[in-house]
């Protein structure tokens, strides 16, 4: 492998290659993440969905099925979000990411204990403010990236990210192969990270029957942004249920979450008191507004229809515009392994041609 494609963060993370494997809820699972690590690339598991008490399992499941270093997600809004720090502390996770919840004084925690701290932002500001908070690494998601996402493409966004901050950058959004890696790295990133190529492998814990909606998307207009889901801007495969979500009212919109809202406190055990105390955390912290935060319930419930149940049709499709570039499934290690040998052929051909102009 060319010395080009041994990056800093391949020295930071402890993995042999620059690739990253994003956390998406309920499909970055315990397979998929050590599949990801020993191919190579740095897998982060899907903390954020973890039920309580179930963290630490999870943690050792991954150590029992691979040896490489690895990440964890999480948000601070989750309930249990101590439990989850706590583990990752206690066994030596070699990485966090998370989005803008956590405060400086979690970070100055995590970084004591020896954790990487590498939030993922989608706009400059947020990138400057992730690095006074403590970040290590930032993860930059453009627009083409999947789940919520802003407007700003990849091209423009992680240029600007590189030229404000001073820590090691990654980019996200819209990559799917080798010639992506040596654009990434050209920007002047260390490495690129990627959700929905990882999420369409034959690693992945997605039931057939959703993975074959994401195959059969080719047509990159129809991995779309709404907000219909719970305010915010995401980006999803157009299928039925989007389009019902987009079609109700305000009101049938708020019902549906509220009937969302108590099956979800319900199942993570959680009384009146304690469900108004995490939304007044999600309120304080996450520049929601009141029916965002009551919206916010939409988006498990109904990812988890498509990507646990395999109900491609009533459950909503998460997923970065890069599904329309993806044909077939292929395994973590045939992935990375191609992956790594594009770039290489990319970095080789661009050495050529500055050899030839001399």
């Amino acid at each position: 492998m060319s010395d080009a494609l041994h990056t800093l963060l391949c020295e930071r993370l402890g993995c042999r290659y620059p690739i990253v494997q994003t956390a998406m809820g309920w499909v970055a699972d315990a397979k998929l993440t050590a599949a990801t690590c020993n191919a190579g690339g740095f897998g982060f598991f899907a903390g954020a969905t973890a039920e309580p008490g179930t963290v630490e399992r999870h943690i050792l499941d991954i150590k029992a099925r691979t040896d490489r270093p690895f990440g964890v997600n999480f948000h601070m809004f989750q309930p249990n979000a101590e439990e989850l720090i706590s583990a990752v502390i206690e066994h030596q996770v070699r990485a966090v990411s998370y989005g803008r919840g956590p405060d400086a004084k979690t970070i100055r925690r995590l970084k004591d204990a020896g954790v990487i701290c590498m939030p993922t932002v989608g706009a400059v500001k947020h990138a400057v403010k992730a690095v006074e908070l403590g970040a290590d690494i930032v993860t930059v998601q453009g627009g083409e990236g999947g789940g919520h996402t802003g407007a700003v493409p990849t091209s423009i966004l992680l240029p600007q990210v590189l030229d404000a901050v001073s820590v090691p950058v990654v980019a996200a959004g819209g990559f799917f192969d080798g010639r992506g890696l040596a654009a990434a790295l050209a920007y002047g990133a260390v490495g690129i990270a990627m959700g929905t190529r990882f999420l369409m492998t034959t690693d992945s814990p997605v039931p057939p029957t959703t993975l074959d909606r994401y195959v059969a998307t080719n047509d990159p207009a129809k991995i779309r942004v709404s907000t219909a889901v719970d305010g915010l801007p995401q980006r999803f495969i157009e299928n039925e249920e989007l389009r019902h979500l987009e079609e109700m009212n305000g009101l049938a919109r708020l019902t549906m979450s509220l009937n969302y809202m108590r099956r979800f406190s319900r199942q993570a055990g959680l009384g009146a008191v304690a469900m108004a105390r995490l939304g007044l955390k999600v309120l304080s912290r996450n520049d929601s507004t009141f029916a965002q935060t009551v919206m916010a319930v939409n988006l498990p419930t109904l990812v988890q229809r498509s990507m646990v149940q395999g109900n491609a049709k009533e459950g909503l499709l998460p997923s970065g515009q890069a599904a329309a570039m993806i044909e077939r499934l292929e395994s973590c290690d045939d992935l990375i392994r191609r992956i790594m040998a594009e770039a290489e052929a990319r970095v080789n051909g661009l050495h050529a041609l500055a050899s030839a102009g001399r």
